[in-house]
């Protein structure tokens, strides 16, 4: 720490002066008097002598050889489990909190916990106080007890586990053996104080992890008059945990972060892993789609200039928009191909398949990380399942608790009702909003495709770039990218408010707040990120109408046409832009807004550089991870998702771009984690929780959204039915299939407010329909061939979704949720766990009986030298 003669020298003079060792060493009740605990806490005038002395003995250490890191109290031996801190308080109410924070830290003395308070004139703004907190062996051993957390009793004689089924393919990417698994397995039972024989215990500082021991400190926190939870309030107090170290880079173990934690780093990584095969599989149907793009017959008829170069299209909008032919949209067909091809009925059926795949093994890892993680018998964290301060704070009625018989605050249902209602309304407006905005957008696309249409046809300079950017294209990337800024700004501004309406609604446990927050925000996030893509998939170009009689938006936009290709394309560029764009967005803030804000709070606080930056002062520089830092990680990881899989027939590469974002985000979260937020506190969990349901929901749901998308998106269902019933060509059967897909309209009969301004000499143009043409008694009704392809589709829905779901329940009858070598672990280790337990109980009996019959042996001889001497001295 410095120079050991100076070090002397300091320690010497502090032993002179009995307040300053009391102020320096007293960590328990009776060591600090009254008078010094006020002036800890309320800061009582100091002479300038005495403040100079206290500067001229902390310059005396050499700065260079003090560790900053340090995780000790001054004494070097007791490690630091928490730290607390608060700033001084000038307001009018700072004797108050000043008395409180007395009151609290007497309390947390009380419960056997050992202080060391920092005074506010170390630390780097002169504000700040630091209460170090040090949980001694007996505190740790009753509270253990009291929270039922197990601990080892014998080195586990088990074999490892065989490797889990393809994991050998990813050997290469994964952490060494010894990183991830670095202690031996043992048998474990639930703690208790009165059996500590029974336990490895080698060193009472290091067998209980910091992760345990933190969470012990918490419980005491929180269960202490003026807790944790509502100090921030009464007396300004804000917790932080001072870090071990920061050497891992993955905190996938369970010492150090705890199992909440660790499990989202478990399914992120599984998740990211299951992902390579969705993405080989996927880059496979795309390369197949490049490699036969150019004989397609499809694009070849409509860039061939004797066939779509001759077939005249009708307008696209109203008055303002031309005729144009069909080989302008050539780049355009082709580019449709490399995702609209045969390998995209394949490739929805396998993500059908492989989402069931990954959601089964995903169970049976989490049954293995429950087992290895001594969570087996796991019952609900008591820090999720406690009464929220607010809760308590607002409730005015008590009512019995019929578990622990005992009063308890209790909030009639009226009360709450109105919240509810607001909450209700609040979200069904929030989703109205996003609908309005969807709509909105199609209003642009709608009043600038025209403003397109016309200033390409007239500018000469366009005359290079409109093979492949076709006011069609341009007005869909423009729209995407202006419908992916709104999705921004309104996921931003409902984040606010759903935490805001959440603590209105004053959830009775901090269970039910964040189970009520996932639903409010899941719903929005659904509706909001997902629902252009549903517009474009399912709504874009199917009530169009026909040239003569369209439908219009408002009574005054014409709706939108899909390319004659099909509007595969156009969501294909809108899934790319939106999925693209939140991930870059997401990595971006994740990782630079934390660091930016903590810069910006060190270069504010390092203001004294001559002074020691103290491990907890680094750590009070930190931005808060909070509750709901991991809700946030998992709904970006579930929105992703639903990216990959509602909507991945028209996007093979969604998998790719998914997987490779994964990688740089699993190494963002454990990056910020480690360096950029205050360590949070360790908390058990045995699940991802309701996400597990969400998930569930999203994989029944793509099976169907893949199946519309083939049938009512994709151009292959009409191929298929011209392909095997109306072809004429033996020899190249999908000839003709384009002219065959267009209806004829004649000019004619277009009215006078919808017909170009210009006439042509030709009398009639084409567009995309199955219609009865001019000269049949029918003219513009559906024909024949519509009902066929439309029966077609519908058959193709039923047939993918029973298939697909067949296979669904059969795999997931045939894959258990346990593994049953985990299963028989589990048997076996509570077999030995009994076995040890018995044969200790049975050898402390033993003992105590010959103990017992020596002592007996004792007494009697004792007895009978006592009854001779008696009858000696008569």
């Amino acid at each position: 720490m410095g120079d050991p003669d100076v070090l002397e020298m300091v320690q010497e003079e502090e032993r002179l002066s009995n307040l300053e060792a009391e102020y320096v060493f007293g960590m328990n009740e009776q060591s600090l008097s009254s008078r010094e605990t006020s002036f800890l806490i309320s800061e009582e005038p100091v002479s300038a002598k005495r403040f100079n002395l206290f500067l001229r003995r902390r310059l005396m250490f050499k700065k260079d050889e003090q560790s900053k890191d340090s995780i000790f109290f001054r004494d070097g031996i007791r490690q630091i489990d928490f730290v607390l801190s608060y700033v001084d308080d000038i307001k009018k109410e700072a004797e108050l909190k000043a008395e409180r924070r007395k009151e609290f830290e007497q309390n947390l003395r009380k419960t056997g916990l050992e202080l060391e308070i920092e005074d506010k004139r170390n630390s780097e703004d002169g504000r700040t106080y630091f209460v170090k907190i040090h949980a001694p062996w007996e505190v740790l051993v009753t509270y253990a007890e009291v929270l039922g957390i197990k601990m080892p009793i014998k080195e586990s004689d088990i074999p490892p586990a065989e490797n889990i089924p393809f994991s050998y393919m990813l050997g290469p990417l994964k952490l060494p053996k010894k990183v991830r698994h670095p202690r031996p397995e043992y048998f474990t039972a639930q703690f208790t104080r009165h059996r500590q024989e029974l336990f490895l215990i080698e060193d009472e500082s290091s067998f209980f992890p910091s992760s345990m021991r933190n969470r012990i400190v918490y419980y005491i926190l929180s269960r202490c008059p003026f807790g944790i939870e509502d100090g921030k309030k009464k007396f300004g107090i804000e917790r932080l945990l001072t870090s071990n170290t920061y050497s891992s880079a993955y905190p996938l173990h369970d010492n150090y972060f705890g199992e909440k934690i660790a499990m989202y780093f478990v399914f992120l990584g599984f998740y990211t892993e299951m992902l390579s095969f969705a993405a080989i599989v996927g880059l496979a149907c795309f390369i197949y789609g490049l490699l036969s793009m150019h004989n397609n017959s499809n694009s070849s008829e409509i860039c061939d200039p004797t066939i779509g170069g001759q077939i005249i299209m009708c307008p696209l909008c109203d008055q303002v928009c031309d005729y144009w032919r069909l080989n302008t949209t050539c780049l355009a067909s082709k580019i449709s191909h490399l995702f609209d091809n045969e390998s995209t009925v394949f490739f929805a059926i396998f993500m059908g398949i492989w989402v069931t795949l990954f959601l089964e093994f995903w169970k049976q890892r989490q049954a293995r990380m429950e087992y290895e993680w001594d969570l087996v018998d796991f019952e609900e964290e008591q820090q999720q399942l406690q009464l929220r301060p607010e809760f308590e704070a607002m409730c005015k009625h008590r009512k019995m608790n019929a578990v622990t018989k005992e009063m308890e605050p209790y909030m009639p249902l009226w009360s709450r009702l109105p919240w509810y209602f607001l909450s209700g309304a609040t979200v069904t407006f929030w989703m109205a909003l996003v609908i309005a905005c969807m709509v909105a957008v199609i209003v642009y696309r709608l009043s600038v495709f025209a403003t397109f249409a016309s200033f390409m046809e007239s500018e000469a300079s366009f005359k290079h770039v409109k093979s492949f950017l076709t006011p069609q294209i341009t007005t869909s990337l423009s729209g995407s990218c202006l419908n992916f800024i709104v999705i921004l700004i309104l996921n931003f501004i409902y984040e606010k408010i759903s935490v805001w309406i959440t603590k209105m609604e004053i959830p009775r446990t901090y269970q039910e707040y964040e189970s009520s927050l996932t639903l409010k925000m899941f719903l929005f996030q659904f509706v909001n990120f997902y629902s252009s893509c549903f517009y474009v998939a399912f709504f874009k170009g199917k009530f169009v109408g026909y040239p003569g009689k369209y439908t219009y938006l408002f009574h005054a936009w014409r709706s939108e046409e899909c390319d004659p290709g099909g509007c595969l394309i156009e969501l294909t560029a809108q899934l790319t832009i939106i999925m693209t764009g939140k991930q870059i967005f997401g990595n971006i803030k994740e990782a630079i807004y934390p660091m930016v804000l903590n810069w910006w709070r060190r270069r504010k606080a390092r203001t004294n550089s001559e002074k020691l930056y103290s491990r907890w002062e680094q750590d009070h520089d930190l931005e808060t991870f909070g509750s709901l830092g991991l809700f946030y990680e998992y709904l970006e990881t579930v929105t992703q998702f639903g990216f990959v899989t509602l909507f991945v027939a028209s996007f093979p590469l969604a998998p790719l771009l998914a997987l490779l974002n994964n990688i740089i985000e699993i190494r963002v979260d454990a990056w910020k984690l480690t360096t950029q937020y205050r360590r949070p506190v360790a908390a058990k969990a045995h699940s991802i929780g309701v996400w597990q349901d969400i998930l569930y929901g999203m994989a029944v749901l793509s099976v169907a959204t893949n199946a519309f998308i083939v049938a009512f998106t994709s151009d292959i269902i009409p191929r298929l039915v011209y392909y095997y019933a109306y072809s004429t060509d033996d020899t190249q059967p999908m000839r003709g299939y384009v002219n065959d897909s267009l209806s004829t309209f004649l000019i004619a009969d277009f009215p006078n407010h919808t017909a170009p301004s210009e006439k042509r000499d030709f009398v009639t143009c084409r567009y995309r329909d199955y219609r009865y043409p001019p000269e049949d008694d029918q003219k513009y009704f559906h024909n024949m061939q519509y009902w066929h392809v439309l029966a077609a589709k519908m058959t193709f829905i039923i047939v993918m979704e029973h298939v697909v779901f067949l296979v669904k329940f059969l795999l997931a009858w045939m894959i258990p949720d346990v593994p049953k070598v985990v299963l028989d672990r589990i048997k076996r280790e509570k077999l030995m766990t009994v076995k040890i337990l018995h044969d200790f109980e049975l050898h402390k009996l033993k003992e105590n009986l010959k103990i017992s019959s020596t002592e007996l042996a004792k007494q009697v001889l004792i007895q009978e030298n006592k009854a001779q001497l008696a009858k000696s001295a008569v």
